[in-house]
């Protein structure tokens, strides 16, 4: 069990004082600036700086060198989406014009038989006639 003491007020302010002279004598201690131990503690972090914002350097130039890739393969992938809707309309027309040919060829085939058809229904109405004079 834990003897309990009394403290009174010159205990404290001594206790008080000794833990400041302590702290005190804790930063008197400390190195200085120009100690070379804190010179290349501080050489140390900074060559650690130095390698980190190189690394990031890197790491964006990679990212931009990816980014830069997928823009070139959007790009290429745009174009040949262009020629392919390009090859597609122009066979569409192709197919058009071939239907329109094919139809005027039809029409044209229809139109000689109803020519036929017209001289024939002439000639026979004339034969007609000319039987009965």
């Amino acid at each position: 069990m834990k003897q309990l003491k009394e403290n009174n007020f010159s205990e404290r302010q001594k206790a008080s004082t000794n833990a400041k002279s302590a702290l005190l004598q804790k930063f008197k201690s400390a190195p200085k600036a120009d100690d070379p131990a804190m010179v290349a503690k501080r050489a140390e972090r900074a060559a650690i700086v130095a390698a980190r914002e190189e690394r990031r350097l890197e790491r964006e130039r990679i990212r931009e060198e990816q980014l830069e890739l997928e823009r070139q393969e959007a790009e290429a992938q745009r174009i040949l989406e262009e020629q392919l809707k390009a090859e597609e309309e122009a066979r569409l027309k192709a197919e058009a014009e071939a239907r329109k040919e094919e139809d005027r060829r039809l029409a044209d085939h229809l139109l000689a038989i109803e020519v036929e058809k017209k001289a024939e229904r002439d000639r026979r109405y004339a034969a007609r006639k000319a039987r009965r004079r």
